[in-house]
Parts: structure tokens; C-alpha cells; sequence
């Protein structure tokens, strides 16, 4: 693959070869998490905004110039990507912008945005030869993977904190993981996983390590310029959890500016919980970011101890974008509001982003005429329980036609 120049290192800066198989830098440790190089000359030669306009592949895999694989047999995965991107008709008036987007990625076949970097995951896993494939996940990147790799034919080991969702768990047995339930939270999930993948030697999905899962997640941010012609909004708010996805969406960006196929790269609001939200108390404090305790709904994004803080912190850092923090409170009223306005149905995480953007202009931080993009991560069937908790119980009436009416429920 000529296109793929190789391996560098966020730490020390160290760039390798590209062809073994190398998880994180070999000086730095596991904490040396990799970027993916490319040569973009080479590239250009084969990807343009001309060739995308004669491929008819409406998946992620139109973008497979762009990604580190051989990019074989891709037409016998589940249809990831080109979901739908949709201009807002109301939910714009009520938080305040002239132009907004709500790009909705919970039609992802397993229903979130971590099929990106799960397909990309199981394509890898199989150039490679394995027949296993293995990752700690609060809940989507897990059901991702074993969906996917269904698919495929591929086993998957699955560990998840106990704390997971039902719905997402179900997923999981349903696509015939191998689930281990972990007593504790993500961090200690995160070790076991890591200590199992060693012992049995899995692929390792992690998307903190893996480098290639960056990018399977960047081609959101393809797939946003392109369905807005190349002029992508002044700003795209993604919720954060891992860092992983925040910083997929600045390298996709950071590609089509380098080949010439956009001329700015759009300012990215990372948004979390106040529950759960090292990334924003370490912008506060002007530091680096400590260990911090997972008490939020949001669970996708319930990560107490970032394993990709580089490529999220760099990714706000050089797009001129912001960090902000909201209450689960304000989550809630985002899936209520999201839904009732837009008609697009996310889970607590998958909203987050929507709930950062309302508080970023009331707060000033987004003016009323800068164009927005949201991405909304996963889908609100992942997470029924706190859906209810949103949206309340229905109202409940005997059969009775004199008994509805003299409910008032009906005007």
C-alpha cells in the first residue's frame, strides 16, 4: 500500500515503516498511541472529488483511499456509513442558530458511529489472519465489533463494565460473543481486556491502541463535507468519551485539506458529561488529565481515564475549537428535544453533542450565524431505560371513549 507512509508516534514524535502489525510506539510504551501517515501525492492519484462522483458505493468504503487496508471483499460487509445528514427545520430556532446540521449515525447497522471503526477493525483482523477479535467497550464499540464480525465469521471476546446497558448487552449474545461482565468500571474492564488479549492473543479492537480504528471513524467527517459540497459548517460538535472519535473526526478533516479538497478545517467542540469529563477540567486547568470518577448516564462516554488523549486534545487544539462539559440533566432535555423537534432518536452519548451546543450559545461561545453540525453517535434504542427516564411514562386510559375525552389528553 503506497499510499499508507507509515506509522508516527503522538509522544516522541518516532515515525515507522508500515506493514507489521504495530500497536502503539515501541520507546514510548503503551501511552505512545500512533498516527496513521499517508502520501497524500499517492493518494490524489486515485481519490478525488471526480472519482467519488463515479462511485457508486454508498458506505464508508468509498473513502477506502483514505484508510490503512487492502480494502478486499469490502462488499461483503455490513453497509457502515453514509448515513443521513440532516439540515434542521426547527431545533435551530430553539437553541438560538441560523444552520444547523444533525448528522445521524444510530442507522449505523448495529446503531451507533463505532461501526466505522469496527468494520475497518474486522477487515484488518482478517488481512492479518486472525480469526479472533477482541475489546473492552461501555457498550457500542463492543456490540459494533461483535456485529461486524459476525458478518464476517470472525469470533469476538467481548468485556464490558456491568454497568452496560441491557439493550447493548443483548446485542452482544445476540451476535454470539463470547461476553465477560466485569465487576468494576471501565478502567479495570480496560485492564482485563488488555491482560486476556495478550494471554490468548486476539486482534486487538481497543480503540485507544489500535491505530487504525481512528481511522474508520474519521470517514464521518468525510462523509459531512462531502454531503455538504465540500463546504463543511463553521463548527462540528461530537460527544467525547475515549478521545478516539473526536480525534477521527479532525484526521478526516485534516486529509481533505491536505489533498486540496476543502479549504478550512471546522472548528470542533468536544463535549461530556459533567459526570465524567477529564478532557474539559484538564482545558480548565491547563494540564494534563487525571483519573476521573464515571458518574454519568451517558455511558458511551463514562470514560474515567482517556486511552487517546493526544489525537482529542489536538484535535480542539489546532481546529480552534472549544471544550464544554453539560449536566446529565441537560442530556436528558437534549434526547427530549432532538427528538421532538427533529424526529431523530439518540441515546444519552449520542445527544451529548446537541446538549453542548445549546449551552455553547447560550453562552456565547457559538454565534447565532455560525453554521453548526452535530453528530449524533448512537442510537436511543441502545438505551431504553434512560430514554423512559426522558421522555416519562404514557399516559394510561380505560377503554373508554367519555374516559379519554375526560382526560383532556385529547385537544
Amino acid at each position: 500500500m503506497k499510499r499508507v507512509a507509515g506509522y508516527r508516534c503522538t509522544i516522541c514524535k518516532k515515525e515507522y515503516p508500515f506493514g507489521p502489525e504495530l500497536m502503539t510506539c515501541p520507546s514510548c510504551g503503551e501511552k505512545g498511541i500512533l498516527d496513521i501517515v499517508y502520501d497524500y501525492s499517492e493518494i490524489k492519484s486515485v481519490f478525488s472529488k471526480e472519482t467519488l462522483k463515479h462511485d457508486h458505493d454508498n458506505s464508508m468504503w468509498r473513502y477506502r483511499a483514505l484508510m490503512p487496508i487492502k480494502g478486499e471483499g469490502l462488499g461483503d460487509f455490513l453497509r457502515i456509513g453514509w448515513t443521513p445528514l440532516y439540515r434542521s427545520l426547527r431545533l435551530c430556532h430553539q437553541i438560538g442558530l441560523d444552520t444547523l446540521y444533525i448528522k445521524d449515525d444510530g442507522l449505523n447497522p448495529t446503531g451507533s458511529l463505532k461501526d466505522r471503526a469496527s468494520g475497518v477493525a474486522v477487515a484488518k483482523a482478517i488481512e492479518l489472519g486472525y480469526d479472533t477479535i477482541s475489546c473492552s467497550s461501555t457498550g457500542n464499540a463492543a456490540s459494533s465489533c461483535a456485529g461486524n464480525a459476525a458478518r464476517m465469521g470472525l469470533k469476538t471476546v467481548i468485556f464490558v463494565p456491568e454497568r452496560a446497558p441491557i439493550g447493548k448487552v443483548a446485542q452482544l449474545l445476540i451476535f454470539g460473543a463470547n461476553v465477560v461482565s466485569v465487576k468494576g468500571d471501565y478502567r479495570q474492564t480496560f485492564e482485563l481486556s488488555k491482560a486476556a488479549i495478550e494471554k490468548w492473543g486476539f486482534y486487538n479492537r481497543n480503540a485507544g491502541i489500535n491505530p487504525v480504528m481512528t481511522e474508520g471513524k474519521k470517514t464521518v467527517a468525510l462523509e459531512i463535507a462531502e454531503q455538504l459540497n465540500w463546504n463543511p459548517t463553521d463548527w462540528v460538535a461530537i460527544s467525547v468519551g475515549d478521545g478516539c472519535t473526536i480525534g477521527g473526526v479532525y484526521n478526516g478533516f485534516y486529509d481533505l485539506l491536505r489533498l486540496g479538497m476543502i479549504e478550512r478545517i471546522p472548528k470542533i467542540l468536544g463535549v461530556q458529561s459533567t459526570g465524567c469529563c477529564p478532557f474539559v477540567d484538564a482545558d480548565a486547568r491547563g494540564g494534563e488529565l487525571v483519573p476521573t470518577p464515571e458518574n454519568t448516564l451517558a455511558d458511551s462516554i463514562a470514560v474515567g481515564v482517556p486511552r487517546n488523549p493526544i489525537k482529542a486534545q489536538r484535535a480542539v487544539k489546532e481546529s480552534g475549537g472549544a471544550w464544554i462539559a453539560v449536566s446529565d440533566e441537560e442530556i436528558l432535555d437534549a434526547m427530549r428535544l432532538l427528538g421532538r423537534t427533529e424526529g431523530v432518536f439518540g441515546e444519552p452519548a449520542g445527544v451529548t453533542a446537541t446538549a453542548g451546543v445549546k449551552a455553547a450559545v447560550a453562552g456565547g461561545l457559538i454565534q447565532s450565524h455560525e453554521s453548526v453540525t452535530v453528530v449524533s453517535t448512537g442510537s436511543g434504542l441502545k438505551d431504553v431505560k434512560n430514554a423512559m427516564l426522558a421522555a416519562g411514562e404514557p399516559f394510561k386510559c380505560e377503554p373508554d371513549i367519555a374516559a379519554l375525552e375526560a382526560s383532556g389528553r385529547i385537544r
